[in-house]
């Protein structure tokens, strides 16, 4: 028997989509741990997610695991002593006591479980069992004793809410990974602490950030709330969100988005989320509406080729040389992932595989040991030098140089988070005893479906680079072999065409974007196969006019020959930025416009080749291994010069024309470059 059916959710109906949860919202679930689909009163999701570990990566996406543990992620103890060493004050000891180290094993311990790696456990577990034995009467966790100011560590807040809301979210991913039953009453009694607490002492109290960042705290407060349907916690949940700050407000009501240094970067990535999460309390679909028209606006004003914004640290518009901070990066990646689980919006998961195939892999080095604090949409020159940036008068010119404790340390310690949350996410068990695929990697999911019947899917993929997916079903019940249950797959919204086949039959073709559902009888051996074709797609919107070229979910920039220098830092500078930093330099030209072209005939004047041979490479996010090459004719423009060590003003499209000859530029994946120019000007 198959059954099958769609849901269509284009941009113009996303929102009808959501409000078809509505129907759900007075139902009280009966799902149990491990799939949290919602708890009466709160909102009925459609989409739930997994244990930690139920989801393997494979492919490419496994080597990008890999390389963390054996990079920074697996290593941060012995690279950044001073903060993750023995006196972290998460360990009990008299240094740093803030959000550094509850970063770092905010990816350290899903990258541990994904990869089910003892050596990283055994260095997530002094952390977890501080923390929990910690707790005292009241509920109060964690350092407890402030100190006097020590170079490079934040020793002196110790009670602040902030780094405790990190914690929040480490302990979350624990107990799925280990079902430790001390989670549980550890956090219920720490939020007991804060319901009598921050009547007394707000989330202001300390520092602003946790004004911001309550959404990570609220979230906590739900996950819990559908394990143990304490009901004092709804109560916190609204005084949470009467306390922190008015995200909803924010976007419906001011010019925020259009206003320079309005919000910090990073609290605008964590914060976006707020509004959606406290949705599920009070069914006001204001708070959805409000988050969607935020993400337009920012992208409006602030938006860049490669799905972030402009903002270092303050927002600071949309021309493509300001910085975009990683922080913010690895934080709006989250911010997406718990939206898409609550709303199943296909927007959302869009702006996530743009930002996680575009923006995160080129601005942390392929040994994945160092990052840029910075990286820019147009970006022809990575030197220690001023430029225009708000944090420009604190780091010494280190912004946008790779390097361990360049620019802020935040991002080092950070950055962690994202390529193990994002694997994480790329399945969700189903409210109609399914599994989705919403989001594309290479990948391996084992859950209970139907009737409560266990099954592996094992994805095989290049996607993003490539097109075409499969899926192989195998049913753990050897005697039966067999379990009915909806199979959920994304049809992105770029895609005109898809194709589906079962067991190498066309199951529907032609097929636009949306929820494919397909319920059937699924057996060991059966194989599902989608097929995306992609076509070369401009964006023009951008500041002064510039196009950006897109296809399928990746951005394309221009390829620019590289240099890359390793530079010791003087000894006094040392103890600020680490031991070097890498500058890169450009051996090409750089400085092209676009010949001015009919967009509606993208496809016939963008050449695309495809190098199949780079696909099965160990590692294809860099210039030299990138799979796919787009040509395009182009023009040098001589005035477009080399300004404060970056791209000079960008020449208005269409303006000016370039010199002769012209010639055919080359393209790649945004994510494949160093040095790039993705946004540019048409020229006649």
């Amino acid at each position: 028997m198959l059954i099958y059916s769609r849901i269509v959710a284009k941009k113009m109906l996303s929102f009808l989509f959501f409000i078809l949860l509505f129907s759900f919202a007075n139902a009280k679930s009966t799902s149990k741990y491990p799939f949290i689909f919602n708890v009466s009163p709160l909102v009925e999701k459609t989409y739930a997610e997994l244990p930690l570990g139920a989801i393997k990566a494979k492919g490419w996406l496994l080597d990008m695991l890999k390389t963390q543990r054996s990079g920074a992620t697996g290593n941060m103890d012995n690279l950044y002593p001073s903060v993750m060493g023995d006196r972290n004050g998460w360990l009990g000891g008299d240094g740093d006591q803030w959000e550094r180290g509850p970063y770092w094993i905010d990816g350290l311990l899903p990258l541990a479980y994904l990869l089910d790696d003892e050596k990283l456990k055994s260095k997530v577990k002094p952390w977890i069992e501080w923390i929990l034995n910690s707790q005292q009467e009241s509920g109060y966790f964690g350092p407890s004793v402030d100190y006097t100011s020590e170079h490079g560590l934040q020793r002196d807040n110790s009670a602040d809410w902030w780094p405790r809301m990190v914690v929040l979210k480490i302990l979350q991913q624990y107990y799925s990974a280990t079902q430790d039953e001390r989670v549980l009453s550890f956090m219920l009694n720490y939020f007991k602490y804060q319901l009598e607490t921050l009547p007394l002492k707000p989330l202001g109290n300390w520092t602003f950030w946790a004004l911001y960042r309550v959404g990570d705290n609220l979230q906590a407060v739900h996950w819990l709330y559908n394990l143990t349907e304490e009901s004092f916690l709804l109560e916190l949940g609204e005084l949470l969100h009467r306390q922190g700050h008015n995200f909803t407000h924010m976007f419906l009501h001011t010019d925020a988005m259009s206003t320079f240094n309005s919000i910090h970067c990073v609290n605008l990535a964590q914060g976006i989320k707020e509004p959606i999460i406290y949705f599920q309390q009070t069914h006001d679909s204001l708070y959805y509406c409000a988050v969607k028209k935020g993400l337009a606006d920012i992208k409006k004003h602030n938006g860049q080729a490669q799905g972030m914004y402009g903002a270092d640290e303050g927002l600071h518009g949309n021309n493509p040389t300001q910085g975009v901070e990683l922080c913010a990066i690895v934080e709006k990646m989250f911010s997406l992932e718990k939206m898409i689980e609550i709303t199943g919006d296909l927007d959302f998961v869009e702006e996530l595989e743009k930002i996680a195939f575009n923006a995160l892999p080129t601005q942390i080095t392929d040994d994945f040991m160092c990052k840029q604090y910075f990286q820019q949409a147009n970006q022809v020159k990575i030197t220690r030098n001023h430029r225009n940036f708000y944090e420009d008068a604190h780091h010494d010119g280190t912004d946008i140089v790779f390097g361990t404790l360049t620019g802020y340390p935040c991002c080092f310690s950070n950055m962690h988070q994202a390529w193990p949350k994002f694997t994480q996410n790329l399945w969700y068990a189903t409210s109609d005893g399914g599994l989705a695929a919403l989001t594309y990697s290479p990948s391996e999911v084992t859950a209970c479906v139907g009737k409560g019947v266990k099954i592996t899917v094992t994805e095989d993929t290049f996607y993003p680079m490539d097109d075409k997916i499969s899926f192989t079903f195998n049913v753990a019940n050897k005697k039966k072999g067999v379990v009915e249950f909806p199979f959920h797959i994304r049809i992105p919204s770029w895609c005109k065409r898809a194709e589906i086949k079962i067991n190498g039959k066309t199951l529907t073709k032609d097929v636009g974007c949306g929820i494919e559902i397909i319920n059937r009888v699924w057996k060991t051996g059966d194989k599902l196969e989608v097929l995306f074709p992609m076509e070369v797609t401009i964006q023009d919107n951008w500041y002064e006019n510039s196009i950006s070229i897109e296809r399928g979910p990746l951005v394309y920039a221009l390829k620019i020959e590289e240099q890359w220098n390793k530079i010791d830092f003087e000894e006094q500078e040392k103890k600020n930025f680490g031991s070097y930093y890498w500058e890169v330099l450009p051996t090409s030209k750089w400085n092209y416009g676009i010949l001015n072209f009919d967009k509606k005939k993208a496809n016939d004047i963008f050449e695309v080749k495809l190098l199949p041979q780079k696909l099965n490479s160990d590692y294809f996010w860099d210039s030299k291994n990138a799979p796919i090459e787009i040509y395009v004719k182009a023009k040098e423009i001589p005035s477009w010069k080399i300004y404060n060590d970056m791209a000079g003003p960008l020449p208005y499209s269409v303006g000016a024309g370039g010199i002769d000859p012209i010639k055919k530029i080359v393209l790649i994946p945004y994510g494949c470059t160093t040095l790039r120019v993705s946004q540019f000007p048409l020229i006649h």
